[in-house]
């Protein structure tokens, strides 16, 4: 293991994941685990995609709690490269494929073929591509954080290409724009199911939403109380504490 690579260690509820991870490279965060404690998958789910996987974190964590086929696309291939060998860390390679891929193709490829999913989820880049931050930042967290591969109509309109009717999708966005992605939805005929907005503390404004849309059904939303992330001492809550343990070793 070289010295930008280190391994997370993960325990989430009961279950216990290992993720290798890069200093230059997108990395595990709370909008992570987050996503991953909102998403509800029923039984009769059969496939799960997660669009712009990175080191495969979301489907390992999936993984850990549902008996289910998961796919992972991601376009960057050194992200791809860690992905795959996060899946074998964690003996999941019989349940967990991972796509070097773009995913306007991969989806395109897919709906030629009829070959459509139950769910997708994504953790989508937050944020613009001329944004001042980007110079910032090194080149793999860039691709990670703003819309440079990928930006959210294109993510919208992919899922609608792959999602059965009454698929859902699961994503977690900056809140900034929630205009710009229930506008999105709606254009691609998805129906918000569920929300659940997020602070990161109780004297805050909220930074982060969740969403789950469900494609060409009917309308009716859940709003879900809201999720207030840390106490004033900067420790997590005692309910995100609950989902999120973490302990980063060489």
């Amino acid at each position: 293991m070289d010295d930008k690579t280190k391994i997370l260690k993960l325990k989430v509820e009961e279950n216990e994941v290992a993720i290798l991870q890069r200093k230059d490279m997108f990395t595990v965060s709370l909008d992570t685990i987050l996503l991953v404690n909102f998403i509800k998958i029923k039984n009769q789910t059969k496939t799960l995609i997660d669009f712009g996987t990175n080191n495969a974190a979301i489907p390992i964590l999936l993984a850990k709690k549902y008996p289910i086929e998961i796919i992972g696309v991601e376009i960057q291939k050194e992200a791809v490269e860690l992905a795959i060998k996060n899946v074998a860390l964690n003996s999941l390679t019989n349940q967990i494929v991972i796509y070097h891929d773009d995913i306007k193709i991969y989806a395109q490829e897919k709906a030629n073929k009829n070959q459509k999913v139950d769910i997708i989820v994504c953790n989508p880049p937050f944020f613009p591509v001329l944004q001042k931050t980007n110079l910032k930042l090194d080149p793999l967290k860039i691709a990670a954080r703003h819309e440079i591969y990928i930006d959210l109509n294109t993510i919208i309109s992919s899922a609608a290409k792959l999602l059965k009717d009454k698929g859902k999708l699961f994503m977690i966005y900056n809140i900034e724009r929630l205009d710009e992605l229930l506008l999105a939805l709606k254009q691609y005929q998805f129906a918000v199911k569920r929300m659940q907005v997020v602070y990161p503390k109780i004297d805050k404004k909220a930074n982060l939403v969740l969403i789950e849309a469900v494609f060409k059904t009917n309308v009716g939303m859940i709003v879900e109380p809201p999720l207030i992330c840390h106490n004033q001492d900067n420790t997590y809550n005692s309910e995100i504490a609950k989902w999120y343990n973490r302990n980063n070793i060489k």
